[in-house]
């Protein structure tokens, strides 16, 4: 089995504080949203979040190449 790597790229972390929770979303994929109950909880979440969102369920027989943006 294959090991995926992890891309390492900076983004955007828009976020506020809600009643309870802290609520953020990704500016480049606005799609991506989640929240915690502090500031490091909602940034440990969104991580999760983009991660599941972009790399689950590559197939088996996925290529990597690097390239710039």
């Amino acid at each position: 089995m294959k090991k995926t790597a992890k891309i390492e790229r900076n983004l955007t972390l828009i976020y506020w504080k809600g009643d309870k929770f802290w609520l953020g979303k990704i500016l480049e994929n606005p799609e991506i949203m989640t929240q915690g109950r502090t500031v490091k909880e909602l940034i440990e979440n969104i991580k999760d979040a983009y991660y599941q969102m972009t790399l689950d369920e590559i197939p088996s027989g996925y290529r990597i190449k690097e390239i710039t943006v």
